[in-house]
């Protein structure tokens, strides 16, 4: 039998069907809160170094011949939730679509992942992360008037939009599943977890803090809202939101009884007077800057590459990166009290035999 690997998710059993992008980003995240994740691996070719594939077991399984198909649905009858990343209809040609899998396991919640959905004009349609933003009006704001839109890569969409929609579904229909007995398909699309994060900024709309034309709006014009550039080519952010903060921003700035600063309500001024702080920020270093300002109440942050992340002294207080076999990646979050997450762990090759001896009750 498999050692419990701890975790609040211990003792939940999900089979993901290999792929890229979200879908396996999802079950990695399952299985660092615990859960056990089998993937399967339709070319026997899962990367063992690949972070998104840490703390899972891999069963290759050839998913073109009718025993393979019988493999997987033995372990599907066993299992509490599924991950697929197919195009729609992908699956039920396989054989392994929810029509098959929840007749034969009615509590499976079956987790579909795409990014345009399983239904509309462009279900069928080839697409990635930066197409999927652009559509759902989540890429909009990503950059400054005049200058094309570019979001920091997957995260917005493939992790933010894709997979943690689909784990936040799968859980709860989990919950569903285990409260009423009946299990359901979970249909989880880049474009709609991408469109429901837009509610916090669309939130502003009412008090006319947001408006369609890029850099008018509270979060995505102000020049006390933005990163600048230092006298070392490096950048550090600023995000002195609320009046108390920018006060005492210009303060250790030396700009406290400047006008133009203290007058800054209206958005023709932000970008005369974001031109004058670039100037101000581009006669230091970033860590002179750092030095200054950071720690302070004025929000101000160095804008760190990976390896400079993992080296500050708050991240690594908190533990928040560590290198297995040479690899560096972020350990488990969110954090608990009681159920603490498990050890990363290399993905580790297994036969359906075993995990069906362990997974009988």
């Amino acid at each position: 039998m498999r050692a419990d690997r701890g975790g609040p998710l211990s003792g939940l059993r999900v089979v993901e069907i290999a792929g890229i992008g979200p879908g396996p980003f999802c079950g990695m995240l399952l299985a660092d809160l615990g859960a056990d994740v089998v993937v399967i691996d339709k070319g026997e070719s899962t990367a063992r170094g690949a972070v998104f594939n840490r703390g899972k077991r891999c069963i290759g399984v050839d998913l073109k011949s009718a025993q393979g198909v019988d493999a997987v649905l033995s372990l599907i009858d066993r299992c509490h939730a599924l991950i697929e990343g197919m195009r729609p209809g992908v699956m039920e040609r396989l054989g392994l679509g929810p029509d098959v899998c929840l007749v034969r396991n009615p509590r499976l919640a079956y987790g579909r992942m795409t990014g345009w959905g399983q239904a509309g004009p462009l279900a069928s349609v080839a697409g990635h992360d930066l197409n999927y933003i652009a559509l759902s009006g989540a890429l909009w704001y990503s950059g400054q008037p005049g200058e094309a839109p570019m979001a920091p890569p997957t995260l917005v969409g493939d992790i933010g939009g894709g997979a943690l929609y689909l784990a936040l579904g799968l859980l709860a229909a989990v919950m569903h599943s285990r409260t009423t007995g009946r299990g359901q398909v979970v249909d989880a699309a880049v474009v709609d977890g991408s469109a429901h994060m837009m509610n916090l900024l669309l939130s502003l709309r009412p008090g006319g803090q947001l408006l369609n034309e890029r850099g008018a709006s509270l979060l995505d014009g102000p020049h006390w809202y933005s990163t600048y550039r230092c006298a070392d080519g490096r950048f550090i952010s600023v995000a002195s939101l609320e009046p108390k903060f920018y006060e005492l921003l210009l303060s250790k700035l030396g700009l406290a009884d400047d006008v133009d600063f203290r007058n800054h309500d209206r958005p023709d001024t932000w970008p005369a007077l974001r031109q004058r702080l670039a100037a101000l920020f581009a006669r230091r270093t970033r860590d002179e800057w750092c030095a200054l300002l950071e720690g302070s109440d004025a929000c101000v942050a160095p804008v760190l590459n990976p390896d400079e992340a993992a080296a500050h002294p708050h991240m690594v207080a908190r533990g928040v990166y560590k290198r297995v076999d040479g690899v560096l990646q972020a350990q488990p979050a969110p954090r608990f009290s009681v159920t603490s997450a498990t050890n990363i762990t290399a993905v580790d090759r297994t036969q359906i035999a075993a995990v069906l001896d362990e997974w009988q009750n």
